[in-house]
């Protein structure tokens, strides 16, 4: 007899009421690793063999790739702290020189390094999040454990304007 995984599914029709189910249902007590979003159409296209035209197409699919779900907080600290964090390694690095000119240098380069992988990572999520609109939704994912989980996890994705939401089982892999 095969395990099976059981989730709440649920699309949405834009980035905020995503972040903010994803919120309650934290602060409700679902563990970040609850949550699953849909991987892009590229790796999508590459798993399954073809494109997919809606994601009601895949929302099912237990084959369908996914990816960690990245809050809003998450993608804001991705977007700012590389360039501090990087600055500051530079500088550490160039310290032990003794002259402020490297480390200033260092620093900088850092910084500007930084401020790049964070625009790169800002970019993939908003082409991540216009391939899935442009075919109907951003999918979510949830784990739940329980009957309880379930219900709560199916209230508040209706609440927060999701569509199409529903439970499925899936075999565990």
């Amino acid at each position: 007899m095969s395990a099976t995984i059981k989730e709440a599914v649920a699309a949405f029709d834009n980035q905020d009421a995503l972040d903010k189910a994803v919120y309650e249902l934290e602060t409700r007590g679902f563990d970040r690793a609850a949550f699953s979003v849909l991987a892009s159409e590229t790796a999508v296209a590459q798993k399954l063999g073809h494109r997919y035209s809606q994601v009601k197409e895949v929302e099912d699919d237990p084959q369908a790739p996914r990816t960690t779900f990245f809050s809003r907080v998450s993608r804001l600290e991705a977007d700012y702290l590389p360039a501090p964090a990087l600055a500051g390694i530079g500088a550490l690095v160039v310290a032990g020189i003794g002259t402020v000119i490297p480390v200033l240098v260092a620093a900088g380069a850092g910084a500007a390094l930084g401020a790049a992988l964070g625009r790169m990572l800002h970019k993939h999520h908003a082409q991540l999040v216009d391939e899935q609109l442009a075919r109907g939704g951003l999918l979510l994912w949830v784990n739940v454990r329980n009957d309880s989980e379930e219900k709560t996890a199916l209230d508040v994705l209706r609440a927060r304007a999701a569509h199409d939401v529903h439970v499925h089982e899936i075999a565990a892999p």
